[in-house]
C-alpha cells in the first residue's frame, strides 16, 4: 500500500543510506534487494560541482530513486541550513534530512538547534524530515514547526543496539499526524519488525545492511521484516495476559 512524505507516493517503506558499503557493486545489489525508493547520503561526501558525475552518485543504477541529502556533520543550525542550500542549488533535491550532532563520541541529535533548523528550512520551501531523538514533545514540536516526516533514533547512529526506548517511539507513532520513520540504531531483522509493530511508517537502514557479511542478503531480510511488522501492526496482536487461555476451553465437544 502506497503511502506519502511531502506529497510524494512511496512503495517502499525501507530508507536506505548509502555509506560504509565496500564496493559499489555491493551496494546496488543491496539497494535493488531491499526495495529502496528513497536512498540518503551526507552532503560532505558528494561533489556539489558535478553532482550526478559524484564517486557516489554516477554508479547509482536507475533514475527513479528520491535523493535524501543529509546535513550530517553540521554542529549547529546554521551550517545545516547552509548546506541544504549548496545541496539544492546544486540539483540534487528540495528533500532535506536535519541532522546536527550534539557530540562526536555519541552522534546524538541536537535538539534545539534541529527545532532551529527544521523551522528555517521550511519556511525555505524544503521537504524537512528532522533525525532527532525519541523525545516525544519534541517530536510535536518538529510536527508543528512543518517537518514532512520525523525521524527519531532507535539508539545511537551505527551501534546495532536496537530500540532503547521502545515506548518512546510508540508514543511519537500513536501521536504524530505526519510519517514516522525510525532512524539509527537498528542491527537486525527483529528490530525493523518492532519498529514497523510500534507503529512507525518506515525504517532508515544503513550499517546494519552496508557491515553485514552477506549486504543484498540482509537487505532482504529487512525489507521482509519490515512488511511482516506493518502486516503484523495492521493485524492487530492479541492483548497481553498475566495467566494461560486454553486454546481450546474445557468441556467442550469436538
Amino acid at each position: 500500500m502506497k503511502w506519502k512524505i511531502g506529497g510524494k507516493p512511496l512503495t517502499s517503506r525501507i530508507f536506505l543510506g548509502t555509506g560504509r558499503f565496500p564496493s559499489p557493486l555491493v551496494q546496488n545489489q543491496a539497494i535493488e534487494a531491499s526495495g529502496a525508493e528513497v536512498l540518503t547520503f551526507a552532503i560532505r561526501r558528494v561533489h556539489l560541482d558535478a553532482p550526478h558525475d559524484d564517486a557516489i552518485l554516477q554508479h547509482l543504477e536507475g533514475d527513479h530513486f528520491i535523493y535524501l541529502p543529509n546535513t550530517s556533520g553540521a554542529s549547529n543550525a546554521e551550517e545545516a541550513i547552509r548546506i541544504a542550500r549548496l545541496a539544492r542549488a546544486s540539483g540534487l533535491s528540495d528533500w532535506i534530512k536535519v541532522e546536527i550532532h550534539a557530540d562526536q563520541k555519541t552522534l546524538l541529535p541536537d535538539p534545539v538547534e534541529t527545532l532551529k533548523a527544521t523551522e528555517a528550512l521550511v519556511k525555505e520551501g524544503f521537504v524537512v524530515l528532522p533525525y532527532t531523538s525519541d523525545d516525544p514533545a519534541l517530536a510535536r514540536k518538529l510536527e508543528e514547526a512543518g517537518a514532512a516526516a520525523v525521524m527519531p533514533g532507535g539508539s545511537p547512529i551505527g551501534t546495532g543496539l536496537g530500540l532503547l526506548n521502545p515506548y518512546n517511539l510508540g508514543l511519537i507513532a500513536e501521536e504524530l499526524r505526519v510519517p514516522v520513520v525510525v532512524d539509527a540504531g537498528i542491527g537486525s531483522a527483529a528490530d525493523a519488525v518492532q519498529a514497523m509493530e510500534l507503529g512507525a511508517d518506515g525504517v532508515l537502514i544503513n550499517t546494519a545492511i552496508a557491515r553485514a557479511k552477506d549486504p543484498a542478503a540482509m537487505a532482504q531480510a529487512m525489507k521482509l521484516a519490515v512488511e511482516a511488522g506493518r502486516l503484523s501492526r495492521m493485524a492487530g496482536r492479541i492483548p497481553k495476559k498475566k495467566y494461560a487461555t486454553a486454546s481450546s476451553p474445557l468441556g467442550l465437544g469436538v
